[in-house]
């Protein structure tokens, strides 16, 4: 009875589907789960916001000729050196910083926009969370991994839902998919569809050289194959190339970012050095960062972590507190903002950002130490609130939480 009573009929390929979710429910899923899901991803690469009107601008030009062109599309640049590209349901598209600087012309973009567009339009994500759904009756069903961010096996409810539709891996046919009716749109919409193919031929090469940047990120969700550029050029050959490259529009409008670069490079060189071990490496490196790009909160934040290791509570807290004034509303700034402060023992200081922080992303590690600092306050019956939710999630912040739950309620 599920069967023939949810089905219905794709937009995109005209064919039937199962249907469990409305699209009501998909374009709330998608609107709730958008800012929280960038945030997990690197947040808005703010720094240039005329990019991200350029990025915008390309992505509502393939989205008028899509196939749902009445979905209330969105287009982001995300501040990750990640080379990747997502969508969640309802439109809601996002590029990082990362594979922009990897592209050649406006005509990739258009391919990489059209093929997420299609994603969108399709509901391929919602059909993926459909299929966990009659695996396990529940969303935890779908089983994807989120991804290296520091928080992720941390976040709690739209945001972790959020995170696994966006960094889940796609099937072979959902990637041939989106690869033909996004190069369709791109035809329409007037750029040059061999693009598409060009776009795909490079990161073939590049997938074959293993570069851990592509395989950690675009690669991972969206794996390249040589079948994909053979289809995608035998749809070349019977829709016909020509069309806009736009590549001196596009090396224009993406001039700030490769300026810039040098800025990011010495912020993932200090990463490394961390993760190495060689804080003071890191330290040098994030410092050559701050000088090239003072307005960056991301690099305040980094270079307070290397703080907080080398035992300097103080200076931690003081670039903690820069992250979160040139960023206010990034929750991970917040949550280290907020953590540092409650080691200090400032309680106010520490609530406050921890339970901004939840506003836009919940964290169990947020409710946890929400709920010690109720304690400090002797206001058990918050606690108790805050540790019963923390106690929700899983690992090691779970077992903190039940034994401190334990301990209030016997």
């Amino acid at each position: 009875m599920l069967l023939l009573t949810g089905c219905s009929v794709n937009p995109v390929t005209g064919e039937r589907q199962l249907s469990l979710i409305g699209e009501s429910q998909e374009l709330a899923m998608g609107a709730e789960q958008y800012t929280p899901t960038q945030q997990t991803q690197g947040g808005q690469f703010y720094i240039d916001p005329e990019l991200t009107l350029y990025v915008s601008e390309v992505g509502q030009k393939l989205a008028r000729v899509s196939d749902r062109p009445d979905l209330p599309y969105e287009f982001v640049v995300l501040n990750s050196s990640v080379p990747n590209a997502w969508a969640l349901p309802g439109g809601k598209i996002a590029i990082n910083r990362g594979l922009l600087t990897e592209l050649e012309d406006e005509a990739q973009l258009a391919s990489v926009l059209g093929h997420e567009i299609v994603h969108a339009a399709a509901s391929h994500s919602v059909q993926r969370m459909q299929k966990g759904m009659l695996i396990s009756a529940g969303v935890a069903g779908l089983g994807y991994a989120l991804s290296d961010n520091e928080w992720a096996g941390l976040l709690m409810g739209g945001a972790a839902v959020g995170a696994q539709l966006a960094l889940a891996q796609y099937g072979q046919g959902d990637e041939l998919e989106s690869d033909h009716y996004g190069m369709l749109y791109m035809k329409k919409a007037g750029y040059d569809p061999q693009a598409a193919v060009e776009l795909q031929e490079i990161f073939l090469d590049l997938s074959k050289g293993q570069q851990s940047g592509f395989i950690d990120g675009l690669f991972a969700t969206h794996p390249p194959s040589a079948r994909r550029v053979k289809e995608n050029s035998a749809l070349v050959a019977e829709i016909g190339g020509g069309g806009y490259h736009g590549a001196e529009e596009y090396k224009k409008k993406t001039a700030t970012l490769r300026k810039l670069q040098p800025a990011y490079d010495a912020h993932d060189e200090a990463m490394k050095l961390a993760s190495d071990g060689d804080l003071n490496g890191a330290l040098a490196k994030i410092n050559k960062a701050i000088d090239l790009l003072p307005r960056e909160a991301m690099f305040y934040s980094l270079r307070g972590r290397i703080y907080q290791e080398q035992d300097k509570q103080d200076k931690a807290s003081s670039d903690f507190d820069k992250a979160v004034a040139m960023y206010p509303e990034m929750f991970m700034y917040r949550i280290h903002s907020g953590l540092t402060a409650l080691q200090l023992n400032n309680l106010d200081k520490a609530r406050e950002n921890l339970t901004r922080a939840n506003e836009v992303v919940p964290t169990s590690i947020a409710f946890l130490r929400l709920g010690d600092i109720a304690v400090k306050e002797n206001k058990r019956e918050e606690a108790i609130a805050y540790y019963s939710t923390a106690a929700e999630s899983s690992g090691d912040i779970a077992e903190e939480a039940r034994q401190k739950l334990a301990a209030l309620t016997q």
